[in-house]
């Protein structure tokens, strides 16, 4: 018995919705998948992007490429095994303080015949020791001075300016408290734990109102930092979450640390490497704008939609963006840990590409690095973005590979543009890098406690960050800078000779 026509018709046209709902209900199952793997990832995985490009391309059946040359540790004789581990042995600094301790003999008789031994050499080796920090008191003594043959009254010497008015720290307390905060991730009620241990008892409030005056001091020179990072021709732009407290309603809200970074050292640059920070209530798109007014040049950034827009206000051309491929790379690199798909181990290998040539060239003079680029990069880009058009043909739609092709081709514009300019880098792994001591601290801390202390927050940490860039001991240096400042040793005309790419104050650089 056959089936009439109109019926075969319905049950075709059943099975066709069916497939349709079949085909939608596993993209939809594939992508909550991919979204459950990258929360594991995030909570329990290691954090780091690192893909072997020889496992990559055994698994595409390629020939592995060869090992970068260079900086690795030596492997061992025989070329198996790993690496001897780096240790450091016989190469302490040179400006630690040594104490000597003799270990002798009991007795200078000789075991043998009884005559006195005479010395006729010594063996000496190194530890590394540790002294615990003390707290000390600084008594300040004003000898009050009168004539006994007149009658002018008693003379003293005024009394010296103090970073906290009628306060307890010196200035050398206040840059330790920064640094341990800002530079190392202590916070606060953990430094008051660690004085209660000594025997000093303050409230963490206390500890708090001494940043901000120690902050309210070193304001011109955060703004002369900033007057630095703004007169470059290329910033890098990131920014972070920073939580901050509603006083009186006991919860949180959404802030942001907005973070701009200059280093010209990849290309042999001479403008010295600096960051600097800017706390905001929101992560609006305005925000870089206003941080960045007057800016003109190139901006090195992320996919973020604000920077997009800033582009388009700058209708002259004033200012023109840089995307990152690290960001495109992340993105392949999460959908190839949940799926091992094939697809996003080819688009890691190619990308791999640009780095490895990129490693090559990196400290040597921006003609070479444009000429290299031109001449190696340029035809791999290329056949990047004509594989990557031709996946999608290849590809579910709603998968989360197209989205991310589609993303990368979107804003295709801003990563190749590192080709047409030598300076330029490939990522902003530069201000990444920065933003990460940021977020260690915000872990510790959890939040600002408010809108000023997240000022205060961006001050300190452009300071502290900063001299770290150029090597420099950030304790020590911030330590003559508020003597000086607090002192009046140093005028508003030449704060710039306190900036930490000059040679004092606080010339010993960090181990």
């Amino acid at each position: 018995m056959t089936t009439p026509p109109d019926e075969r018709g319905a049950e075709t046209e059943e099975v066709l919705l069916l497939r349709a709902a079949l085909a939608a209900a596993e993209a939809r199952i594939a992508h909550l998948e991919s979204m459950l793997h990258a929360a594991n990832r995030a909570r329990f995985g290691a954090s780091t992007e690192r893909v072997d490009p020889g496992q990559l391309a055994l698994s595409l059946g390629r020939e592995p490429p060869p090992p970068p040359p260079a900086n690795d540790a030596p492997r061992r004789e025989g070329g198996g095994g790993r690496a001897p581990a780096r240790r450091n042995r016989g190469s302490l600094p040179p400006h630690l303080e040594r104490v000597e301790r003799v270990v002798d003999l009991p007795s200078r008789a000789c075991p043998c015949c009884g005559r006195d031994m005479h010395r006729v050499g010594e063996d000496r080796s190194e530890r590394l020791d540790v002294v615990p920090a003390r707290l000390r008191v600084l008594v300040t003594i004003r000898p009050r001075l009168a004539c006994r043959g007149c009658a002018r009254g008693v003379h003293q010497a005024p009394a010296p300016e103090h970073a906290v008015a009628r306060g307890l720290p010196t200035e050398a307390l206040l840059a330790h408290v920064l640094v341990a905060k800002y530079g190392d991730g202590l916070p606060l009620y953990r430094q008051a734990g660690i004085l209660r241990r000594s025997g000093v008892t303050l409230d963490r409030s206390t500890l708090c109102d001494w940043v901000g005056a120690a902050c309210w001091w070193l304001r011109p020179l955060y703004e002369r930092v900033l007057a630095h990072v703004r007169g470059q021709a290329r910033v890098f732009v990131d920014d972070t979450p920073l939580p901050t407290l509603e006083r009186g309603l006991g919860r949180t809200r959404k802030g942001a640390l907005w973070a701009y970074a200059v280093d010209d050292r990849p290309w042999a640059g001479r403008a010295p490497p600096a960051v600097a920070y800017f706390y905001a209530p929101d992560r609006k798109g305005e925000r870089p704008a206003a941080h960045l007014r007057g800016f003109r040049g190139t901006l090195q950034v992320d996919g973020y939609d604000g920077f997009k827009a800033m582009g388009r206000e700058r209708r002259d051309g004033s200012v023109v963006l840089a995307c990152c491929w690290a960001h495109l790379r992340r993105r392949f690199f999460e959908v190839h840990a949940g799926t091992k798909s094939p697809v996003a181990a080819e688009a890691l290998l190619r990308i791999g590409e640009f780095y490895n040539i990129e490693r090559e060239i990196r400290g040597r003079p921006a003609e070479e690095r444009l000429a290299a680029r031109r001449e190696r990069s340029a035809p791999r880009i290329a056949a990047l973005e004509t594989w990557m058009r031709a996946q999608l043909d290849t590809l579910s739609r709603g998968s989360k590979l197209a989205e991310h092709i589609r993303y990368g081709l979107r804003h295709w514009s801003g990563p190749v543009r590192f080709l047409d300019d030598g300076t330029l880098e490939l990522d902003t792994n530069t201000v990444e890098r920065e933003i990460r001591p940021v977020a260690v601290t915000r872990k510790a801390a959890l939040f600002a406690g408010s809108e000023g202390g997240g000022a205060n927050w961006a001050v300190a940490t452009t300071l502290v960050r900063t001299a770290l860039m150029h090597g420099r001991d950030p304790e020590a240096w911030l330590t003559a800078v508020l003597e000086q400042v607090v002192r009046g040793e140093v005028r508003a005309t030449n704060f710039d000779t306190l900036l930490p790419w000059h040679p004092a104050p606080g010339t010993r650089a960090a181990a």
